[in-house]
């Protein structure tokens, strides 16, 4: 046994040898989790419908599962396990608010075998996901469940202000003892689903320090790529219309917030690229694989694990880039620079890392040989700040709308000519209108005549001046015939009313 297992790493084994966790057979892993969960699930069944409360986050339920079964758990094959379950409770609720029925939740983990997933990453953890593609089961280390158990409260009241998020959905935290070893795993939604290939794959943290695929992890049938190897194939990013941008960016904006405020740090952009016109070459080679569960009457539908769904809510599409292929199994359309049709699936991943003294450690160690701002540990300030930056401007980026044609312009600036020309013509007939009304008033005074010729040497103000017919005309020439003709007699009968008076 290496010693990455002693510490809790997976032991790789040979290509058809089984791996263990901790001295422990994955099938023995896998047999417990569903044992236990069939149970823990099934006995809140029992449990009457309440809101939680602030104990229900730190309740630990446990059942001992003997290998012989009891009066209350069935008989099994493998060795003897204890089984505890966090925030029974809590976690209930978390699955009710994303539309998770029991039922559904026991079909899913415990109807079929667990699907180990090879190496996904380089945490060490295993990895399964449930036949019906929806849920993953993650190994955890004892800090890091330790983490989820405080964070279980906030996590709780962000939930209610906001389930439109990309951060990881947790469905339940369980752990299994046996001979002496506690192994701590993890539920939660599935990010990229199996049933649609993914042609790239990025793990994107914002940060540049040794931030690409090794070469091992590129000879891989389906490689995991970083931020540097991002830039490098995808250098223009990649375009969503407006409302789609602007929605995934004001719930990437709101998680980052989010994760400062629990002081986290080191997550990262699970980012998986499925590219529509290439889909129809690989169609037979798709079906042949994964072919979905025809016995079970109707297929789940959880109603917030999908992309699309994070960022908007169902029911809402993009800029109709996805309606030849409706089977988009959530994900965001999206265009590469190239016109390429793209379906984006994401997730925020890797939450359960504090900022604590390891980590502060960490960085000071590295900011003193490479450039501090850009290897990955940093102050969970800094850190959300730059991962926004290079979503928002490196990654991410908005189809700017098409410019108006020269005849287009044209046309725009005539009408804006007809209505600034019809608003002065307007005011200047407003003023006639009312100078007339003055002069017959004053026409009835001979005094107020004479004052008025006798002070028009010192103030021609009050003298009426008379527009030229060109004027009016030049002015009437963007309007229309019709209103010429009325600036016309307007002028006429002020000449004449001016003469009479005289």
């Amino acid at each position: 046994m290496s010693s990455a297992a002693e510490n809790g790493d997976a032991a790789p084994g040979k290509p058809n040898e089984e791996k263990t966790y901790k001295k422990t057979a994955s099938s023995a892993i896998k047999g417990a989790i569903q044992l236990g969960i069939g149970y823990t699930v099934g006995n809140l069944t029992s449990k009457p419908d309440r809101d939680v409360l602030m104990q229900d986050f730190y309740v630990v339920e446990s059942v001992f599962l003997p290998s012989e079964g009891s009066n209350l758990t069935p008989a099994h094959h493998y060795p003897d396990f204890r089984f505890k379950t966090y925030a029974p409770l809590a976690f209930r609720y978390f699955r009710e608010l994303f539309g998770i029925k029991p039922d559904d939740y026991l079909y899913s983990i415990c109807s079929e075998p667990l699907i180990e997933l090879s190496n996904p990453g380089a945490s060490g953890s295993l990895f399964f996901v449930t036949s019906d593609d929806e849920f993953i089961i993650k190994t955890v280390q004892h800090k890091e469940a330790e983490f989820l158990q405080k964070l279980l409260p906030g996590y709780y009241m962000n939930l209610n202000q906001n389930p439109r998020t990309l951060l990881p959905k947790f469905y339940g935290l369980y752990c299994m003892q046996s001979g002496g070893i506690n192994i701590r795993i993890v539920v939660m939604n599935n990010v990229l689903p199996r049933s649609m290939r993914m042609h790239f794959t990025y793990d994107l943290k914002g940060s540049t320090y040794k931030r690409r695929a090794s070469r091992k992890e590129r000879e891989k049938s389906n490689p995991t790529f970083k931020d540097l190897d991002f830039l490098q194939d995808m250098h223009e990013g990649l375009y969503f219309d407006t409302e789609t941008y602007n929605a995934l960016m004001k719930t990437l904006q709101r998680d980052c917030r989010v994760l400062e405020s629990f002081k986290i740090m080191d997550y990262s952009l699970l980012l998986g690229i499925h590219i529509l016109d290439h889909s129809l070459k690989e169609k037979e080679e798709e079906t042949s694989q994964n072919v979905p569960d025809a016995k079970r009457p109707g297929m789940q539908k959880v109603l917030y694990s999908t992309a699309m769904e994070s960022i908007q809510g169902p029911g809402k599409s993009g800029d109709g880039i996805i309606t030849e292929n409706p089977d988009t199994m959530g994900g965001i359309p999206a265009k590469s620079h190239k016109g390429e049709k793209l379906l984006l699936f994401m997730g925020i991943i890797d939450i359960l890392q504090s900022y604590r003294l390891m980590k502060k450690l960490e960085h000071s160690w590295k900011a003193l040989v490479y450039d501090g701002d850009t290897v990955s540990v940093h102050r969970p300030s800094f850190y959300a700040d730059r991962f926004l930056k290079f979503m928002n401007s490196r990654v991410f980026k908005k189809i700017q709308a098409l410019k108006a044609s020269p005849s287009k312009k044209r046309c725009n600036s005539i009408a804006a000519l007809k209505a600034t020309s019809q608003e002065i013509v307007s005011s200047i007939s407003q003023e006639w209108k009312d100078e007339k009304r003055d002069m017959l008033t004053e026409g009835q005074s001979f005094s107020s005549l004479d004052e008025e010729a006798l002070g028009s040497r010192h103030r021609p103000d009050l003298v009426p001046s008379t527009p030229s017919l060109f004027e009016a005309t030049s002015l009437a020439t963007t309007i229309s015939s019709s209103s010429l003709y009325v600036n016309e007699h307007y002028a006429h009968d002020r000449t004449t009313l001016y003469s009479n008076s005289k």
